[in-house]
């Protein structure tokens, strides 16, 4: 290996143990560890700013900034907590229902719009029908965080990992929907009959005030139904443009930026707050990583992956699949899923080029970083937030109490996925 690949994977590996730290800010390690790469490629002579740019996948990012403008509008309209006052109401009260109800309206939304988002928004409302009920928050947090990382893989835009195969791939809407959603949905009822079982105890808990919840008003907390509605139609016909992109040659971020901008004049938001909204330091943060990877690329570390796997791995193409789903998932659950599928994606490229059918391997991909974030609580966004929110409760959650429920819920959703891999592989 060249002195050029052996600092430029320094760097790599460097910021991914920053990023698992947890001490920095993942963005300024994404920005610090991309300018390092630049830098050492202007003196080693293999990478550049011209060629960072080429690694930057803008179709991946115009589609997050699309997606991200329509929640900033929707966000303050009091639509979320709207559903979840609803589903509250629902339940009468009775924790196993509120459970399902809770855990199912998570999954919808995960898997149109960002599950970090979607967790953001409906945990704080779960925490004040929790008090109110009198019951633990502890289940119904946790079971949020977990489905919502199960129900996003269902979608082209349910996950950022999906975001990043379907662009690399060339997958659409309907692919995922065809391909991947029929395995969330088995891997889903999976894990929420397994939920279920692991906290029968905090569930046969009697909720002291089962009169208060039915007295909550889900009209009160639409503070701009107008606008609501406005936003919810615009995102409907982007979910609608989604499964025919492909055939209209149209690409999901333009979809995404055009939704944003019939939405904007139409809905009139506040603009200074909605641009508040919008994460751009996980824009940055991808854009950051993006260009580590391709001068990882471009200082042939990548290369020499795929020349190693190639003569290494002489097992059948199914069972390589399967592999892989395991070892993603892994790495998902003690690094950030991102990092893994930004670098994942040009091996797979670059199996791709030396003869290898790889098709299958984008779901194997997708399922691994998907379900394998589940499996610690440091392993998805999603699962973070939760923990955080708990600490205003009397009983938080911790990393031990997670890996009890989290861990098990990840390996049997890979299980699952796994054999339905194999049983469909035909038809990847």
């Amino acid at each position: 290996m060249t002195a050029a690949a052996i600092i430029a994977s320094l760097i790599f590996a460097a910021s991914l143990i920053l990023i698992l730290t947890e001490k920095f800010n993942r963005m300024i390690v994404a920005f610090t560890g991309a300018f390092l790469m630049v830098g050492v490629g202007e003196i080693f002579h293999f990478y550049n700013m011209e060629k960072a740019i080429e690694a930057v996948d803008f179709e991946t990012l115009g589609l997050l900034l699309g997606m991200m403008i329509l929640v900033a509008m929707l966000e303050p309209t009091g639509f979320f907590q709207y559903l979840a006052v609803l589903a509250a109401r629902a339940s009468k009260g009775k924790p196993v229902r509120l459970l399902i109800l809770l855990g199912s309206v998570t999954t919808i939304l995960s898997m149109f719009l960002d599950n970090v988002t979607t967790v953001v928004l409906i945990a704080p409302v779960t925490l004040l029908i929790s008090e109110i009920l009198g019951i633990s928050a502890v289940p119904y947090l946790i079971t949020e965080a977990l489905l919502s990382n199960t129900g996003g893989v269902a979608t082209l835009v349910g996950d950022p990992p999906n975001v990043l195969i379907g662009s690399a791939a060339g997958l659409s809407f309907t692919d995922f929907l065809v391909h991947s959603l029929p395995i969330v949905a088995v891997t889903w009822f999976g894990a929420l009959i397994l939920l279920r079982t692991l906290f029968r105890k905090e569930l046969s808990k009697r909720p002291r005030s089962v009169k208060s919840v039915l007295r909550l008003d889900p009209a009160q907390s639409l503070n701009q139904p107008g606008t609501a509605r406005k936003i919810v139609i615009v995102l409907c016909a982007a979910i609608l443009m989604f499964f025919v992109h492909h055939l209209l040659q149209i690409e999901p971020a333009l979809v995404a930026l055009g939704a944003a901008a019939i939405a904007m004049p139409w809905a009139k938001p506040d603009v200074q707050e909605m641009l508040q909204k919008i994460e751009w330091s996980v824009l940055i943060f991808f854009t950051g990583l993006f260009v580590m990877v391709g001068g990882l690329e471009a200082a042939g570390v990548l290369g020499a992956m795929v020349d190693l796997l190639t003569r290494v791995v002489h097992m059948p193409p199914m069972l390589f699949g399967v592999s892989m789903i395991w070892v993603v998932a892994l790495l998902s659950a003690v690094v950030d899923n991102v990092p893994i599928t930004i670098a994942f994606i040009p091996v797979i490229l670059g199996l791709g080029e030396n003869g290898m059918n790889i098709a299958p391997l984008w779901w194997a991909l997708a399922f691994g970083t998907g379900f394998g974030g589940n499996g610690t609580i440091i392993g998805s966004t999603a699962n973070i937030i939760v923990t955080t929110l708990s600490e205003k409760t009397r009983t938080p959650i911790t990393s031990k109490l997670w890996n009890r429920r989290g861990l098990p819920v990840m390996l049997l959703t890979c299980t699952i996925a796994s054999i339905m891999y194999m049983l469909l592989y035909s038809t990847f």
